[in-house]
């Protein structure tokens, strides 16, 4: 993260005696990536953060999703509306695509889910409907519909689903049903760290006047949420697979923590669209950088308004990256035609130019001319600078007929 926080109690100085009211020691805890040389925060747990009890193998059906080559190359299109609900927003993650950077699942959860921690890099889940309370170590946040959750690696956490209509999260034990609520998500895996461009950002860590997002947008945990309990189990994903840890005591002890590194949510609301004359290319609409791959969101804007501007994206072809689009709201009037809607995912991979569909150059034109002036398309875009593999919920829920709608006139 690019800035300082401290929530709750903690001493003056750091690694000094902090003590609890019955005298004993607080359990100092430094999470700090890349071997302590960059971020960090420091948590203070009311329990040693060390103790387990047991430690057991468990059945991995995301981890495990067969991936396959995207062979014979073509642009590819799924409906995610088409998969099956239900679950929870860790072990119902049903994998799109993925490579040796970044796994891209979608989700439709309505049951919270056990408390989890990603060890292999840092994930994020862009919640495209309902809401959720995302909690962990570090406190609480209520998320909802166009929210970024960014997951630093090795964060213990765990999702509740709301309900609908109750508007109370969906029971404190995993398992419990969300009522009639239902969270729908993509959810982002990166085997590394996720954080804003360091274009965006000072030499510092602070976001820059050019960057379309700012420290004000971020929401972070604002308070210790400490929850007693023994023998609590934690699903942990390491390298080689899941694990179940049993803790002696319930992790949720923290009772305040400072540093750069915690979870937080961004709204796809908050970020602030780059306006050309004519049309711009697509590093404009960059969010978060990753290893090997780029997110990207394309939100409502004005149209581009050079007198003879062409207000669309020109065909393209990005010769080192493969293109992942999910379609979350609004109109898209550069996929008329294609049976691209919103919930849809598109795959645009490197070795096939893509661009509009046939007719919506001139109909975007006309449109100008009969009076619009701005887009509503949302969407969350992935680039990735590896060839993304297809998994088995775009197999299943693929649309044969998108390679080929170019070529319908």
């Amino acid at each position: 993260m690019p800035y300082y926080r401290a929530v709750g109690e903690i001493p003056r100085k750091r690694h000094v005696q902090f003590r609890r009211p019955d005298g004993g020691l607080y359990a100092e805890e430094l999470m700090g990536e890349e071997g302590f040389s960059s971020d960090s925060s420091l948590l203070y747990h009311r329990h040693a953060p060390t103790a387990i009890m047991k430690s057991e193998g468990v059945q991995d059906p995301v981890g495990e999703a067969e991936l396959r080559p995207n062979h014979p190359l073509q642009p590819r299109a799924c409906r995610t509306h088409d998969l099956p609900l239900g679950g929870d927003l860790v072990l119902g993650r049903q994998v799109l695509y993925g490579n040796d950077d970044v796994r891209l699942s979608f989700v439709a959860a309505d049951r919270g889910s056990d408390l989890y921690r990603n060890s292999v890099g840092d994930e994020v889940v862009y919640v495209q409907s309902g809401s959720a309370r995302f909690e962990s170590t570090y406190g609480a946040l209520d998320v909802g519909e166009g929210d970024y959750v960014v997951i630093p690696a090795g964060t213990i956490h765990r999702w509740l689903p709301v309900g609908g209509e109750s508007g109370t999260p969906a029971g404190a034990d995993a398992g419990a049903v969300a009522g009639d609520g239902m969270v729908r998500a993509l959810v982002i895996e990166a085997r590394g760290h996720i954080r804003a461009p360091k274009r965006y950002l000072s030499q510092y860590g602070q976001f820059l006047e050019h960057a379309p997002y700012c420290e004000r947008d971020l929401r972070a945990p604002s308070e210790p949420l400490v929850r007693e309990g023994g023998e609590v189990p934690v699903l942990v994903r390491g390298r080689a697979g899941l694990s179940r840890l049993t803790y002696l005591r319930h992790p949720f002890d923290v009772v305040g923590w400072d540093g750069c590194l915690y979870p937080y949510a961004f709204n796809i609301r908050d970020f602030e669209p780059i306006v050309k004359r004519t049309h711009a290319p697509p590093p404009v609409h960059q969010t978060f950088e990753g290893p090997n791959f780029v997110i990207c969101s394309f939100c409502p804007r004005p149209l581009d308004f050079h007198e003879d501007a062409v207000p669309i994206p020109y065909n393209h072809h990005n010769v080192d990256s493969d293109e992942m689009m999910f379609y979350v709201g609004g109109d898209y009037s550069a996929r008329k035609g294609s049976g691209i809607g919103v919930g849809s995912v598109s795959l645009h991979p490197s070795g096939f130019t893509h661009g509009p569909q046939p007719g919506a150059v001139e109909a975007s034109i006309e449109g100008v001319r009969g009076g619009r002036t701005e887009t509503s398309e949302m969407a969350v875009m992935i680039d990735t600078f590896r060839p993304l593999l297809l998994g088995p919920a775009a197999r299943q829920c693929e649309d044969p007929e998108y390679a080929w709608s170019w070529a319908r006139a």
